[in-house]
């Protein structure tokens, strides 16, 4: 059976472009991927996979196909443009590098991060969104749900959790709910796959304050990071960037309370969302 080489969409975005560039240099050079990969000290599989724009080219890819195909900067510059784009796909892209991390870090100002919310919580929070219908809201929260299905499995990613103070003081539904919730986080506030951190209203203003950032750490040890607003995303995989998020997370980390002390205020925290409903005399 003759191998037919996966159609390229290069008008899409400068990473289609790079990717459907170095398919056209490589052919016109008369070059399998392999022979390509040997040149360049790549591999095949990651050679094809940036010709069909699946991942970002790798920062040290585009100087060795300029000293390849002796094309000077073209493909340097090709690179400059793809890394500052948002990728098309890019939360469904985020989503399949959630589901391959080893490592998956949080921080989130306002609501319990999804990888650790009950179904009930899930759904009071979606609920919040006025434009979803109840079919949507249900859709949204198994969908939510079965992210948590990896903590249970043979090799679980260590999850680890920075969460502000307003998420424990806020009520999303009712008492019962955050009760529930809060008890949920407490159980995975410190295991062997799962830390959270609380980070106090004394601990000031920060500069991870003002959005939701995920670090996901993949197999091959490097790291992509996702920063989340009200209605968009974005996903940053080229290193310096990347870096520039993980310098903030770790600013914070340190900042925040401990695991131990961090445990303590979620059970004061609790206290205020139980019945105090006055017993029958």
């Amino acid at each position: 059976m003759t191998f037919a080489p996966k159609s390229l969409t290069p008008y899409v975005s400068a990473r289609h472009y790079f990717g459907s560039e170095q398919r056209r240099h490589r052919e016109e050079a008369k070059l399998s991927l392999v022979q390509l990969a040997g040149i360049v000290n790549s591999s095949k599989s990651q050679l094809a996979r940036v010709e069909t724009a699946e991942i970002m080219p790798p920062p040290e890819l585009p100087p060795a196909l300029d000293a390849a195909f002796g094309t000077d900067k073209y493909f340097y510059g090709l690179y400059q443009l793809a890394k500052k784009e948002a990728h098309p796909d890019q939360y469904r892209r985020f989503m399949d590098f959630e589901a391959q991390a080893t490592v998956i870090e949080n921080y989130e100002p306002q609501v319990v991060p999804g990888p650790l919310q009950t179904p009930d919580y899930a759904r009071a929070l979606l609920c919040c969104q006025e434009d979803l219908t109840a079919y949507q809201v249900d859709e949204r929260v198994n969908a939510r749900i079965s992210r948590q299905e990896r903590q249970g499995s043979d090799n679980p990613p260590l999850r680890w959790a920075i969460i502000d103070e307003s998420v424990l003081r806020r009520r999303i539904g009712d008492a019962e709910c955050m009760h529930a919730q809060l008890a949920s986080l407490l159980k995975q506030a410190d295991t062997r796959d799962s830390k959270v951190q609380v980070m106090p209203f004394s601990g000031g203003g920060h500069s991870l304050m003002s959005g939701a950032l995920t670090l996901l750490t993949l197999p091959n040890s490097s790291t992509v990071a996702y920063e989340e607003g009200i209605e968009f995303g974005y996903l940053y995989e080229d290193p310096a960037r990347v870096m520039k998020w993980r310098r903030q997370y770790e600013v914070l980390r340190a900042n925040a309370l401990t695991v131990a002390d961090s445990v303590k205020l979620i059970r004061n925290a609790m206290e205020d969302y139980t019945s105090c409903d006055t017993p029958p005399s």
